[in-house]
């Protein structure tokens, strides 16, 4: 007699094992195959602020640590975490939701030893910088993890797939297909972390980047017609924002205007003055300034 044999295994079980590192997760994610292929994009892209989102400007990497220390740690009194190897991966979603999407792939270890290298890092400690650098917004993150908005419309991304602009085959090992991304040209795919406002769906909301809500809500019903890409993608994947030069002056007319004259107070005290008026036009799709 044939016995039919069942055994419950819990999800996790057959679930893709989760980075247990910042190696781990690097690995992972590894985008490097690209630059075969893809040279100058790739080459821009590695000089960009998103190769390297936590650290980035030198305000990122201060800004997460400080959100470590004085928001997880000591003023969300009920976090539950009272040392680094308290935190998990739901306290870091205040910035890595945005910095480091990834992190969804990693377990409560990798977390702390981001939040622990970036605290580190920001005393200065080049070797915790070093560390943060092996993490960031790569060619997978746009091109794959963030590729599909409306997921009971269009599903979800599917592995070893790359989304673009076009179908067919993929001259990689392990990404062979390219398929069709709705939102690739759409302002809405940068939206999804250069956002709306306040991160509601968060177990701690936290008011961060507004870009696209501001976008959204006041440039488009202004007439503008322009998307994210078009203003920020005229050096390729090097996407210049307000540190770079040309893009500021881009984004900003200033005119000044001074008249100068002399002042007497009293009697032979004749004070040299200037009046002196700036007016600025923001010329950008977006209040400035914003993240």
């Amino acid at each position: 007699m044939a016995v039919l044999l069942f055994i419950a295994l819990p999800l996790t079980a057959v679930a893709a094992e989760k980075a247990k590192s910042i190696d781990e997760l690097a690995k992972m994610y590894d985008v490097s195959s690209c630059k075969g292929c893809h040279t100058k994009i790739y080459e821009e892209w590695e000089k960009s602020y998103h190769a390297s989102s936590l650290v980035g400007s030198p305000r990122t990497m201060a800004t997460i640590a400080s959100a470590v220390k004085d928001g997880i740690l000591k003023e969300w009194t009920k976090s539950g975490a009272k040392e680094v190897k308290d935190i998990k991966v739901e306290h870091m979603l205040s910035c890595l939701k945005c910095h480091l999407p990834q992190i969804k792939d990693a377990t409560d270890a990798v977390a702390q030893e981001i939040a622990k290298a970036a605290i580190d890092g920001a005393a200065g400690d080049d070797a915790a910088k070093a560390k943060l650098k092996k993490l960031g917004i790569n060619c997978l993150t746009c091109h794959n993890h963030k590729a599909l908005i409306h997921k009971w419309t269009d599903g979800e991304p599917e592995a070893g797939v790359i989304y673009g602009n076009k179908e067919g085959a993929h001259a990689d090992a392990k990404f062979k297909s390219l398929k069709k991304s709705p939102i690739m040209k759409e302002s809405i795919l940068c939206g999804q972390c250069h956002g709306l406002g306040p991160n509601f769906d968060l177990t701690e909301p936290t008011q961060c980047a507004t870009l696209y809500g501001s976008y959204l809500h006041a440039y488009v019903p202004s007439g503008g017609n322009k998307t994210c890409q078009e203003c920020h993608m005229t050096k390729g994947h090097f996407m210049p924002g307000y540190r770079d030069p040309e893009q500021a002056k881009k984004a900003v007319t200033v005119s000044v205007d001074a008249t100068g004259y002399y002042f007497l107070p009293k009697p032979g005290d004749s004070q040299p003055t200037a009046k002196v008026t700036v007016k600025m036009l923001n010329n950008a799709g977006h209040r400035i300034p914003d993240g």
